[in-house]
Parts: structure tokens; C-alpha cells; sequence
């Protein structure tokens, strides 16, 4: 997701992901650099290309070390020059990256465009720290946000699956035990049309897991879920069988969670509650 904020007077444009691979424009960056100053200017630095070489050695399995040493090898010579191009395709870089389209140009991950960063000014750095924290924390509560209501949807959603229960499937005068049984059996309906198995087969699959199957589930199966509980409250109402309702639901879960792991949307989210 795009975002853009202001430091030194200068827009910066900032794509913020959801797995904290987060990129800052080095394009917007370098306007606040008094006079003539070009991103290739900082590629051809000795330290700089040490520093992009660990990162990327880091972060990156796929990093062409042997090109990497020749580049290194040829850093601050007069009549050397690097293009962000020429790193990205010779190494196999994933830290700098040239992005193309209305917020084009070239962006660097925030470890590196801190880094950048202070080759603008170390006053300039610490702003562009600042704003992006601030961004950060708001990027952040608005997920908070988020995921309230959808926990309080879900938790909507499971009092009227279990209400169904209680009026359609549970018989009067049993026992307690007799009702968990039912609404178990009914949950476990929906585990095996999601997850295609019990909460008991989980269990002795995952012995040294706590929890249930649930509490693992990703953001696309808890919404997926969610969904199914609704239905399956209304065929319960309509007196479906639990043969007839397993099909149904196994079906809809199919649908559901191929649109769902498709869609833009989810992919903002965190992946686990």
C-alpha cells in the first residue's frame, strides 16, 4: 500500500507491506540534497556497496557474490560508474528495486534508504525515521481497527450458528453432556468442510500444539469460517441433514477461500489474528 509523507518539506512516497517489507523512494529522497547529487553518485561509495553486499547477503539466498566482488573491486575509481540498473541486474538485488507507473522511480528498502538517508543529511535521516515510525503506528492501529470488528463479527456469527443448534438440533430434557455432544459434532461439521478434518484428528496429528486447529488458522480460513457458520445456521433452520450441509459447506469452502486468498484486500491484512 502507498503512502506518502513529508519530510524537510519533501514528499515521500513510502510502500508499506503487510510483512514488514517496506520500501522508500530514493528518487523523492535525493531532492533534498543541495546541489547536483544523483543516486549513481552513491552507488560508486566503497562503504556503500560493502554495506547493500551484507544486506543483501542477509536477505537475499539468490545474491551473485562473484559479481558482487567485481563490482566491490572497482568501487571509487574515478572513471567507475554504477547504475542502479546495472546492481540490481549483475547481483541479483532485491534491496533496490525501479518501479515504474505514477509513484515511479527508485525505491529501496527502509533499511537501505535509512542508510541513503544519511548521505542526504543526518538531520534529514532522523525525520525520515520519525515520519515513517508515525506512519507505521497508524498503519498499525488502523489494522488494530480492523480486526476488532472482524472479531466481533465472528463473534456474532457463532452466536447464531449456536443458537441454531439450540433450537433446531438440540431435543428438550438431556443432558449436558448430550448438548456439548451436539454442538461439538456440529463444530466439527465445520472443521472437516474447511479444514478437512476434526478437532480430535487435529489433536493427535499436533500433540505438542495448545489450542486448537483455529487458533492456527490464517486470516483467509478465520474468514472463510465465519462465513460457513452463517450458512450452515440457515440450513439448519431450513432442516437440512448433516450429510446434505457437509457437502454444501465443503463446497461453498472451496469457493470461498480461492476468491478469498485472490483477493487484494486480504493480502493488507496480518496473517494471523
Amino acid at each position: 500500500m502507498k503512502h506518502t509523507v513529508v519530510v524537510q518539506n519533501i514528499e515521500v512516497h513510502i510502500i508499506i507491506s503487510a510483512l514488514d517489507n517496506d520500501f522508500i523512494s530514493l528518487t523523492d529522497m535525493v531532492k533534498a540534497k543541495d546541489g547536483d547529487f544523483f543516486i549513481s553518485d552513491w552507488l560508486r561509495n566503497r562503504n556503500t556497496v560493502e554495506f547493500l553486499g551484507i544486506w543483501e547477503s542477509i536477505h537475499n539466498p539468490n545474491f551473485n557474490y562473484g559479481e558482487f566482488a567485481i563490482i566491490k573491486s572497482q568501487t571509487g575509481l574515478n572513471s567507475y560508474k554504477l547504475s542502479v540498473k546495472d546492481w540490481v541486474e549483475k547481483t541479483k538485488a532485491v534491496g533496490i528495486k525501479a518501479s515504474a507507473g505514477r509513484y515511479g522511480g527508485t525505491y529501496a528498502h527502509k533499511d537501505i534508504a535509512f542508510e541513503f538517508g544519511m548521505w542526504i543529511s543526518p538531520k534529514f535521516k532522523i525525520y525520515l525515521i520519525k515520519e515513517f515510525q508515525r506512519l507505521k503506528l497508524q498503519e498499525s492501529e488502523r489494522l488494530a481497527t480492523g480486526w476488532d470488528i472482524k472479531r466481533l463479527l465472528a463473534k456474532i456469527n457463532y452466536r447464531i450458528h449456536t443458537d441454531a443448534i439450540k433450537h433446531n438440533l438440540i431435543p428438550n430434557q438431556v443432558t449436558q453432556s448430550q448438548i456439548k455432544a451436539i454442538y461439538t459434532s456440529e463444530a466439527d461439521l465445520l472443521n472437516v468442510a474447511l479444514f478437512g478434518k476434526t478437532a480430535q484428528q487435529w489433536r493427535t496429528e499436533n500433540p505438542k500444539q495448545k489450542g486448537n486447529m483455529r487458533d492456527y488458522a490464517d486470516v483467509a480460513q478465520l474468514v472463510c469460517l465465519a462465513n460457513l457458520e452463517s450458512l450452515n445456521a440457515e440450513w439448519i433452520r431450513n432442516n437440512l441433514s448433516a450429510p446434505e450441509r457437509l457437502r454444501k459447506l465443503n463446497q461453498v469452502a472451496i469457493y470461498q477461500m480461492e476468491a478469498i486468498t485472490n483477493s487484494a484486500s486480504i493480502k493488507e491484512l496480518p496473517n494471523k489474528v
